[in-house]
């Protein structure tokens, strides 16, 4: 009963007036340029301390996989699961993410400091032997030194260049508990319809390390590539280890598509390894379908 009251009050939130900073009416549907997201020029700035939209929000109700990790191991034997749990193969899946710009024009007018928070839920509604649990919540804050730029590489214009601090934790005990934190830098790029963005990344090491070969499973790096077209838009989100032998990673493929007014469906596909946390270094294939709120 708890748990269909949190979704539904997620989604009252979601779709009440008070929520519309986060979401676009639809003839805004297409995804925000580069300078208006992060606010690079003056007529996008919007000041300090006010929630605007980060990483995409949407609710997949049904979500498939081809192998469901019942019972998580780590490299440390601390952290590894002694007994499987039966978890279905379909399950419900969400992410909310915002950011707040805390500090505007530092470093001599040309950089701004944002805050964000971005969290993803996989909840198997649909397990009634398990007794419906959140099978995995990963919480995700952060905090950007952004800059804004213009420069012209192979086509495309250079807008964006940064660094972020960056912890993601799955705030589990023993032996469930996943975590790390990485320093992140940040690049992007857009041209036309199309936007480039690339975050390498550096580990920070971990003295209790709970997830020892993290990096080269979900790997060392990340690029996101948006193209839209009308209303629809498409984007890939792909990791990788950046390394020549046991070359591991993950891709995802999403397509956002009108309904009618401002609602949107999400057809989302994931292949690889680390779509949570826990799931690290496990692979698997899903196919997730669902609402979208906010784009990137």
């Amino acid at each position: 009963m708890k748990q269909n009251l949190f979704l539904f009050c997620l989604v009252w939130i979601c779709i009440s007036s008070n929520a519309q900073d986060l979401i676009q009416p639809q003839e805004k549907i297409i995804t925000k340029s580069l300078a208006e997201r992060w606010e690079l020029e003056p007529e996008f700035k919007k000041g300090t301390f006010r929630l605007t939209s980060y990483k995409p929000f949407y609710i997949t109700a049904g979500r498939w996989s081809s192998n469901p990790n019942n019972q998580p191991q780590s490299e440390n034997p601390d952290y590894s699961v002694p007994t499987p749990t039966e978890y279905n193969n379909y399950e419900a899946k969400f992410q909310l993410s915002f950011k707040t710009k805390v500090l505007q024009s530092i470093f001599w007018g040309h950089g701004d400091l944002w805050l964000a928070y971005t969290q993803k839920a996989h909840w198997q509604i649909y397990n009634v032997n398990v007794s419906r649990p959140f099978r995995e919540l990963n919480y995700e804050p952060e905090m950007m030194l952004n800059f804004g730029i213009k420069a012209n590489i192979l086509g495309f214009q250079a807008r964006t260049l940064g660094v972020s601090f960056n912890h993601q934790s799955n705030g589990r005990d023993l032996p469930r508990s996943r975590s790390w934190n990485r320093v992140i830098f940040h690049t992007g790029l857009e041209r036309g319809n199309w936007i480039l963005v690339f975050r390498p990344w550096i580990r920070l090491p971990d003295e209790d390390d709970e997830n020892p070969l993290i990096t080269d499973f979900i790997g060392r790096g990340e690029a996101n590539l948006i193209y839209t077209f009308k209303n629809h838009s498409i984007y890939l989100i792909a990791t990788n280890s950046l390394t020549a032998k046991n070359n591991r990673g993950s891709a995802q493929l999403n397509y956002v598509f009108p309904i009618k007014a401002n609602l949107r469906g999400h057809l989302q596909i994931f292949d690889g390894y680390g779509e949570t946390m826990i799931d690290y270094n496990h692979r698997q294939t899903t196919i997730g379908l669902g609402i979208s709120f906010v784009d990137w």
